[in-house]
């Protein structure tokens, strides 16, 4: 209920509920499968068996003339969407190869469509399936970076001069040089595997074609949109208004994957308007598994040079990375690339990727985006430079960190959105002490010294990271005051369960000066504003936020600019009070927020507007940052290992988190916790297993071993904040930072519990039977995998 004093509380800040939560826990949310089309045609698609194969023929008459069956088109079928589907994010240096949505020559991973069969129910199509008949001729196939860089490797490409998709060196000072004279250096190969987003809800896209307005609809599981209806008028040789592209409100997850774009997203709508009906395809679990992209898999041989006080002089990084069978977009490596010197000042470094083409399925952002990997690079060989040196590895990291009086602090590398490594607020020092406090290190110390005496495996880990987030180009943020008095704000970017309705209806409130009841978010729909990027990179809140904020506050001027009309008073003595505005010193002068929509929006018809009345009470801001802003975050664990079983029991974990300004802290909170559970998974539990053809070996939750909230430990969090300047909300990001330095921190209290067996750890996930190996007398003498 709207108040009847003026509002002074401020919203910003605030741990408000969330409005969405009601309609998800009791059932009502409307997710894309919900939707209600009349008639809806259902598809499903034949997919590749075969990781590396050129497609002999394929014959889909029986399965055309199944009952039911409306219709089966190949890539042969649909020439005029054979185009190449853009990298999201691409360089100069890269050698791109088309990928299209049906391809109709080669397949090149296992998993890749080639055929689409539409039917009257999905139990038909997927029927229907079974009778498209695909001569394959299998090739030889690629199925690591290892096996794409060997001397011999077959192409996955036809006519390539090698499989690097591309080679990017950057450098800062005089990492050779430096490298040479340091007193001290240590050499190591670190693995990452790969895995997915594996969100609730699979990716699905539905489309319907009004032969009336020449106008096509559609709805996609997508975080960007604007992204979608991009490609499909550059794939459909349409204009952009002909597309309308919806992200459903509610949504299972989206964690990465979902921001690209798919072959399967421009087939479903094109099929639908052939067959003028309304279509729908949503992904199947193993779909998910073997053709939603997956991140992750890099290989680092990372070199660190230190002095005898333990100061980090030269940091050199080459790194694999598994781009899959195409280039969907180089954001995970070029991040890679530029994130591995985290929150040290190191004055020479030489980070360098080769990104190799495979037969796998391609490679995407996936909650983190190539940080995890670089800060495995990174904190793991912190880590061995302080046991070199007998330092405790906290003090090691307190003499390296970039202090508090030191930003903007530029790095001497660039970022991948185009600009100086630049970290612009942050007190690093401060983050870690108060990360340690909290986990009450020197007690932790002491509890494993006493373990250890009693014979038992405890290992203490920290690990540090530094995220760029609030990427560009920009953001916007749409106010229309409508005729019922409330107002309607509207974002392009679609929500993944973050709270979009909730925490922008808060930024509204404080630029409007009203209450949040008054106040309505909407997202995701192009036809409601014109232009929008999209949720990924943990971005929005730095800048939609600043778009809404503004937009916010222009909207207030020209509502009071109207009621000043109206009420024949000046604007600054005006007060917004519930749903009206009235003379600050004569409450009984007022006018409400519908009258004000009545007299600037609907007007009297022929009737001139009077003097001071707005037409139109509307705004649009779009917030352009100027570079990447940067949160951080220092993580603390103990764990104990079971040297019988291998497994590990996390002891205690603290994170400790700097996002800037926060505008919720409960949503804030919530986000840094799933992220630690997406962390827990890639550090201990999710390795798919392919075999040297490609194959994938795990492609359900019997194979795959996901975590779920048993195995996900209790946390403390703990929070500083160091305001932004890049943005008037002085918002950083915080979808991501909980998940990033995860696998780090656990891998270093893991090897620290081995440590007095000198094992190491070099491959991730650590899991049991890599655990049990890595004791085992056969690898005790330093020549198992899992030593330096």
């Amino acid at each position: 209920m709207t108040t009847t004093e003026p509002r002074t509380q401020k919203m910003i800040g605030a741990s408000v509920l969330r409005r969405e939560d009601r309609r998800l826990l009791t059932g009502a949310a409307t997710y894309l499968d919900d939707l209600e089309l009349p008639g809806c045609y259902e598809a499903a698609f034949v997919r590749s068996p075969h990781a590396a194969a050129r497609i002999v023929s394929i014959d889909t008459s029986a399965a055309a003339a199944m009952p039911g069956v409306l219709g089966v088109w190949t890539g042969a079928d649909l020439p005029e969407i054979a185009k190449g589907i853009p990298p999201k994010v691409v360089h100069p240096q890269l050698r791109d190869v088309p990928r299209v949505p049906l391809p109709a020559d080669f397949v090149k991973f296992v998993g890749e469509p080639v055929a689409v069969v539409v039917a009257t129910s999905r139990y038909v199509a997927e029927d229907a399936l079974d009778l498209v008949e695909v001569e394959y001729d299998v090739l030889p196939a690629v199925s690591s970076t290892g096996a794409a860089l060997a001397a011999s490797a077959p192409l996955v490409h036809e006519g390539a001069e090698n499989n690097i998709a591309i080679h990017v060196v950057q450098t800062a000072g005089d990492p050779a040089a430096a490298m040479d004279a340091a007193p001290h250096r240590l050499r190591e190969r670190f693995t990452v595997a790969r895995g997915g987003g594996h969100s609730m809800e699979t990716r699905g896209v539905a489309a319907r074609f009004d032969p009336t307005t020449e106008q096509l609809v559609v709805w996609d599981t997508t975080q960007s949109p604007h992204y979608v209806r991009n490609t499909l008028a550059y794939l459909y040789d349409m204009p952009e208004d002909g597309i309308r592209v919806v992200a459903p409100p509610d949504v299972g997850g989206g964690f990465g994957p979902k921001a690209q774009f798919y072959g399967e997203e421009a087939v479903i709508p094109w099929v639908a308007r052939l067959l003028r009906n309304p279509v729908k395809w949503v992904e199947d679990r193993r779909e998910n598994f073997v053709a939603t992209m997956m991140e992750r898999t890099q290989v680092h041989d990372v070199e660190i040079g230190f002095d005898d006080d333990g100061h980090i002089l030269a940091i050199r990084n080459v790194f694999e990375h598994d781009q899959g069978a195409y280039c969907a977009g180089l954001q995970v490596p070029m991040i890679t690339l530029s994130t591995l010197p985290g929150q040290y000042r190191i004055p020479n470094i030489h980070t360098e990727l080769i990104a190799c083409y495979t037969n796998m399925v391609p490679t995407s952002s996936v909650r983190g985006a190539g940080r995890p990997q670089a800060v495995v690079a990174m904190e793991r060989m912190v880590d061995r430079a302080a046991e070199h040196l007998g330092m405790d590895p906290v003090e090691f990291r307190r003499r390296n960190l970039v202090q508090a009086d030191e930003f903007p602090y530029r790095v001497g590398l660039t970022f991948r959105d185009g600009s100086p490594l630049t970290y612009d607020s942050g007190n690093f020092p401060l983050l870690l002490e108060k990360t340690l406090s909290a986990f009450r290190y020197e007690e932790q110390r002491s509890l494993q010294a006493a373990a250890r005496a009693e014979g038992r495996l405890v290992g203490i880990g920290i690990a540090a990271y530094v995220e760029g987030c609030g990427l560009g180009p920009y953001e916007g943020s749409r106010y229309r005051l409508l005729n019922d008095g409330t107002v309607l704000v509207t974002l392009a970017a679609a929500p993944q369960g973050q709270g979009y309705e909730t925490v922008y209806a808060q930024i509204a409130a404080d630029a409007l000066g009203m209450d949040m009841d008054l106040i309505r978010v909407t997202t995701g729909d192009t036809s409601r504003i014109p232009f929008g990027q999209g949720t990924f990179a943990s971005r929005n809140t730095a800048t939609a936020g600043p778009a809404t904020l503004q937009a916010g506050q222009e909207m207030r001027g020209k509502l009071l600019q109207v009621a000043e009309a109206m009420l024949k008073t000046s604007a600054a003595s005006l007060t917004i009070r519930g749903n009206r505005v009235e003379v600050t010193d004569d409450p009984t002068r007022s006018v409400s927020l519908r009258d004000i929509a009545g007299a600037a929006n609907v007007g009297k018809h022929g009737i001139t507007l009077a003097p001071g009345i707005l037409p139109g009470l509307e705004t649009t801001v779009y917030f352009a940052p100027e570079r990447a802003a940067y949160a951080s975050g220092t993580h603390a664990v103990a764990v104990e290992i079971d040297p019988e079983t291998g497994a590990i029991d996390v002891l205690r974990y603290v994170i400790g988190h700097d996002c800037g300004n926060v505008m919720n802290p409960m949503l804030v909170d919530g986000q840094v916790l799933g992220g630690f559970a997406h962390g827990v998974g890639n550090a201990m539990y999710e390795e798919p297993f392919y075999d040297e053809t490609g194959q994938p070996q795990s492609t359900s939750y019997l194979d795959y071993s996901l975590p779920s909230s048993m195995e996900v430990p209790p946390v403390e969090l703990v929070h500083i904040h160091t305001p932004s300047p890049l943005n008037p909300l002085g918002a950083k990001g915080a979808g991501e930072g909980g998940t990033i330095p995860v696998p780090a921190a656990i891998a270093n209290a893991v090897e620290d519990a081995l440590r007095p067996f000198g094992a190491r750890i070099t491959s991730l996930p650590i899991t049991p039977p890599k655990i049990v190996d890595a004791l085992s007398t056969d690898d005790l003498d330093g020549t198992g995998p899992w030593h330096g």
